[in-house]
């Protein structure tokens, strides 16, 4: 497809799932601590050469779909489904054009939370010189009937392919199709109805992570894929802040009684800001001004918890894990001995970590430097993380 034009993601996420015996949608219980459809919605959105996302979902589901993407997405393009498949791809495709319409669409199930970018890639390219493509398997696995229980014969299995989802499409195709192939239409998927129209399908390599989440023992399966995808990542911070008089000391988001406080547009918790660095640094997402710009009157005095909080979110939006986290603290005075173990605790409690997985350190540069003279206090952060890369 041409760099630059109009292609929409559709995920169709208004089924009841009941098969998964959850209780409820499944497209909104957590894996890898956050949404199933949030790990589809982020992979789709990312991806470079997609335009916008939008998701059908379940009647009365939006407060659900809009706690499942938060993180993910600032104000997602929510739509109501109908009551099956079609209906609800057919909602989304007349949303798009009311939008304005697009060069092309993908649309993905949302039980399939794992998107492989080069998937995506490849079936872009594919609409180069087709109307339509799809990702699929070559099918593993020996195929017999079931007769009553008992094995029955073998089914040949040359050329039999899994199909998966997303499947691509020039809008313009799969509109027409879906508005001219009968409701009664015997299909399974939208590729189906471009082949009621004698329209050639393309097939491109898929991908093992496509596969849905249908039954209970699928989700378990799914969080084994997800950590074996898990890779370590790690990030470092480092920030200074000047000590004047008069004003209250915050360091790890503890208020520490001492004759000066660091001065800053926020509370200054220098401690808390080179750990923010640390984790947006292992994320690769910039760093705390880029976020919090101190040109911002918003933050004025505002408390650094909230740019950790912050921080830690952005890990659980990409499904990841915060390992460990290492806090230096470079000064003369005050003492952070005494302190130390309430510093530990207030950071768990805002990364939501066992203790264990906490350090604070402090130092001295024997009376060198700026510290030394106790001008300011200065602090380092390291932060190891664990990131599925899919």
């Amino acid at each position: 497809m041409t760099e630059g034009r109009s292609i929409v993601a559709i995920i169709v996420a208004a089924g009841v799932g009941a098969r998964a015996g959850l209780g409820a949608p499944k497209q909104y219980a957590l894996l890898g601590g956050r949404a199933v459809l949030a790990h589809g919605y982020a992979a789709l959105a990312s991806h470079p050469r997609i335009s916008r996302v939008i998701v059908a979902i379940g009647p009365g589901q939006e407060a659900m779909a809009r706690e499942a993407l938060a993180g993910v997405a600032g104000d997602p393009w929510l739509i109501e489904g109908g009551a099956t498949r079609r209906e609800s791809v057919m909602a989304a495709l007349a949303a798009v054009e009311a939008a304005g319409g697009a060069e092309a669409v993908l649309i993905h199930d949302a039980a399939r939370p794992f998107v492989p970018s080069a998937v995506i890639d490849r079936l872009i390219d594919a609409l180069e010189r087709h109307e339509g493509a799809i990702p699929a398997l070559a099918v593993a696995d020996t195929l017999v009937r079931d007769e009553g229980g008992a094995m029955g014969d073998g089914v040949p299995r040359d050329g039999l392919m899994r199909a998966q989802t997303p499947q691509a499409f020039r809008f313009g195709t799969i509109l027409k199709a879906h508005r001219a192939c009968p409701a009664d239409a015997d299909v399974t998927d939208d590729a189906g109805l471009l082949r009621l129209m004698d329209i050639p399908v393309a097939l491109v390599e898929g991908d093992p992570m496509l596969d849905k989440l249908t039954y209970p023992a699928d989700f378990a399966r799914a969080e084994e894929m997800l950590r074996a995808r898990m890779l370590p990542r790690t990030g470092n911070g480092y920030d200074v802040h000047r000590l004047v008089a008069g004003k209250p000391l915050w360091l790890c988001g503890v208020e520490i009684a001492h004759e000066a406080g660091l001065s800053g547009h926020s509370d200054a918790d220098v401690a808390i800001h080179a750990l923010v660095d640390a984790i947006l640094g292992a994320l690769a997402e910039g760093d705390i001004g880029q976020h919090f710009p101190p040109s911002d009157p918003q933050w004025k005095g505002a408390a650094s918890h909230r740019f950790l909080e912050f921080a830690r979110e952005r890990v659980k939006a990409r499904a990841g894990v915060i390992a460990h986290v290492d806090v230096t603290i470079i000064c003369e005075a005050p003492k952070i001995g005494p302190h130390r173990e309430a510093m530990r605790a207030r950071l768990a409690d805002l990364l939501a970590l066992p203790l264990a997985r906490v350090s604070v350190k402090a130092t001295t540069t024997e009376r060198l430097g700026f510290t030394g003279r106790k001008e300011g206090i200065a602090a380092q952060a390291v932060a190891s993380l664990l990131v599925p890369e899919l």
